[in-house]
Parts: C-alpha cells; structure tokens; sequence
C-alpha cells in the first residue's frame, strides 16, 4: 500500500486535535510540538481537511481549530482522501496501465486490496481510536512531555533574567 506521511500526519494530527478539543480549541503549533510535525507542513494539511469540512477554525484569544462535526463522524479513509491521499496497492496507480498500457497479471489482486484497506479504513472513526485505551496513554504521555519541555524552557529564561 502507497500511504505517504501526508495521510499518516492527517491522521496523526486529527486524532491529536479529536482528544485536545473536548475542552478548548486546539492551535497547530501544539499539534506541531506534541507530534514533531513541521508547523508548515500543518497548515497545508489543515486548510485541505477545513475545504472538506473536516475542521473549523476559532479565531481570536483561545483560538485555533476544532472539529466541525463530531469524531464519530469523521473516519480515517475520510482524512486521508481530504489530503489527496489514495488508498493504493497497485504500480499503476488504479489506471490499468501496468504492463504495456494494459493491466498485469495481478492487477485485479492489488485493486482488491487497495478497495478492502480502504472499507478497513473507513469502518474506524476519530471516536472509536479515542476510545481506545493505549490512544489515551499515548496521548496523556505526550501532554506530559510537552509540559515538562514548557516547564524546563521556562525555567531556563528565568534563570537567564536573574
């Protein structure tokens, strides 16, 4: 299967902005930091999925982005086509071309599984991945990581102001 970091980081950071939007909206710049993902490479991602409704953004004190509709709502294979990611298994790109401008003996067999990873793919949903249990450790160690990187950072710069 062909998934590129694009679809990988979708995910990654819809999950992430799923759990820390329950309570406030959430900036790319945290998501950026708790998931060592490229703040650029953020916004491109994010003004594909808020195109395809997938988030909305908050402006002003507080701001960032929030979900547009509920988690239960919004499926991995969902993510991954609003990035203009596919779900692919064959050399030829789903286009019958693989040997000679004509399909190889084995295109129907990586078609086959390019159409099952993506009904795997969007039978699981933001909600049913925060539901589980080692999502929710992942995501509280991270917190706590990013925490601590705070509180160490701040008390550098008052050491540095003394």
């Amino acid at each position: 299967m062909r998934l590129t970091t694009k679809g990988r980081y979708a995910v990654t950071a819809m999950l992430d902005l799923a759990y820390h939007s329950e309570t406030r909206p959430v900036t790319l710049t945290d998501i950026a930091k708790r998931q060592s993902i490229s703040l650029s490479y953020l916004e491109q991602l994010f003004a594909r999925l808020r195109r395809a409704g997938m988030v909305e953004g908050v402006r002003g004190p507080g701001g960032g982005y929030q979900l547009s509709r509920d988690s239960a709502q919004i499926n991995i294979a969902d993510i991954i086509s609003a990035v203009d990611e596919t779900i692919d298994s064959t050399r030829c790109g789903g286009k019958s071309n693989c040997q000679n401008a004509q399909p190889c003996l084995t295109h129907d067999l990586w078609m086959g599984l390019s159409e099952q990873i993506r009904l795997y793919l969007s039978t699981i949903s933001l909600d049913d991945l925060l539901q589980r249990k080692n999502v929710r450790q992942v995501a509280e160690r991270q917190d706590k990581q990013s925490a601590l990187g705070l509180d160490v950072l701040m008390r550098q710069e008052s050491r540095l102001q003394s």
